[in-house]
């Protein structure tokens, strides 16, 4: 392993940093700490890294430099890109799966004082869109679209290349959290046919407090600045860049393979073949089950729903803290509000059983991993979930 870690098993909430990410950042903090905008030798220098690392970042994306902001995580860049968007736009609807992060579901729901509606694509039994409401949910009054493209609580793939291809013949705008995505691997952007993206820098191994918006330039929709102070980010994003951030943003993505070569299966992969040697493991623990898609998810992930061998459901949460206390971090698939737990809205919205909302557990897999670490994993989550109780 790079780093002392015990099991960690939680990458889709923030993954370790590498040590030549933490290395680069503590460079660039000696010897490139001047403000970039400012004209003065450290300043220069600044500039100089925060610019190279975008060409860098750019570079691997298959984009230009000027089509790439840098926002401080997923949750700016999803604010800027919906009400950047719909602020050059007349009010209609936006339109958005049922299965948003909810950063997605806050942008959204704070344009209705705007005058916009807002739709939800419906989803199957296992999280993914259902084609068949592709043109009612593209028709008038649809003015903008945004679709999580990688779930993160249960894994499921949705169909952006089919909807953005749809959504450019018709002249939509379209934009993608594809912040489960970035962490495994590198969409085309030349090819990919979205207006706008979203990313975190802490997901894909790099640094907290760091995240980017890919907006088409050119042919794409106009991108209005929702806040104010300064002409950073070609006059999108004020603030003064955190230039040690980006240059760490610039090294994570240096590791990451393209991402039509980690979803081919024809493709070796030694997480994808990680994951699916465990998740053959816990599916042989009586009362467990998957949930999210079985074929279309994210290579790294895993989602369950836990119960005892009778098929009743236990408290996710419970069997999750039995686990830390053991040095083995995973995560609970419901959301939890003032310390109380509460349904998953996403189980809620692939119909999942009421019982079973608070049951979810979720996995998710590095490049720090070995198959020797989990080789105990599923009997230790056998045992936390015996000795856990109903939701």
């Amino acid at each position: 392993m790079e780093m002392p870690l015990d099991l960690y098993l939680d990458a889709a909430a923030s993954a370790p940093p590498t040590s030549r990410v933490i290395a680069v950042m503590s460079e660039v903090q000696r010897s490139c700490w001047g403000n970039p905008s400012s004209l003065h030798i450290q300043g220069l220098r600044a500039a100089e890294c925060l610019e190279r690392s975008r060409q860098a970042i750019a570079y691997r994306l298959g984009a230009e430099p000027d089509e790439l902001i840098f926002t401080s995580g997923a949750t700016e860049s999803v604010h800027l890109a919906i009400h950047g968007l719909a602020a050059s736009l007349r009010p209609g609807r936006l339109v958005i799966s049922a299965v948003e992060h909810p950063a997605v579901e806050a942008a959204a729901n704070s344009l209705r004082s705007y005058g916009w509606s807002i739709a939800r694509w419906p989803v199957d039994d296992v999280g993914r869109i259902q084609l068949d409401y592709l043109g009612e949910m593209l028709a008038p009054p649809t003015r903008l679209v945004s679709l999580i493209w990688g779930q993160n609580e249960i894994g499921t793939l949705q169909p952006i290349e089919i909807v953005g291809r749809a959504c450019r013949d018709l002249g939509l705008p379209i934009h993608t959290d594809a912040t489960q995505v970035l962490s495994q691997g590198l969409p085309n952007w030349r090819s990919l046919p979205v207006d706008l993206l979203s990313g975190s820098g802490h997901k894909l191994r790099g640094p907290h407090g760091i995240g980017i918006l890919l907006r088409r330039c050119g042919d794409g929709a106009l991108l209005c600045p929702i806040q104010g102070g300064g002409s950073q980010e070609n006059g999108l994003r004020a603030g003064t860049e955190p230039v040690a951030l980006v240059a760490g943003l610039a090294e994570a993505f240096r590791d990451l393979p393209h991402w039509s070569s980690v979803i081919n299966p024809m493709v070796p992969s030694a997480l994808r073949d990680l994951r699916d040697d465990l998740l053959s493991s816990l599916l042989q623990i009586p009362g467990l089950r998957l949930s999210g898609d079985p074929r279309y998810r994210l290579p790294h992930h895993i989602s369950i729903l836990a119960g005892t061998p009778r098929h009743k459901p236990v408290d996710g949460r419970a069997v999750v803290r039995k686990l830390a206390r053991q040095g083995v971090s995973i995560s609970s698939g419901s959301a939890c509000s003032a310390g109380h737990a509460t349904d998953s809205a996403i189980l809620t919205a692939i119909g999942i059983d009421p019982i079973w909302r608070r049951s979810g557990l979720r996995i998710t897999l590095g490049p720090w991993l070995e198959q020797s670490v989990l080789d105990g994993l599923p009997d230790l989550i056998a045992e936390a979930i015996a000795a856990a109780s109903p939701p």
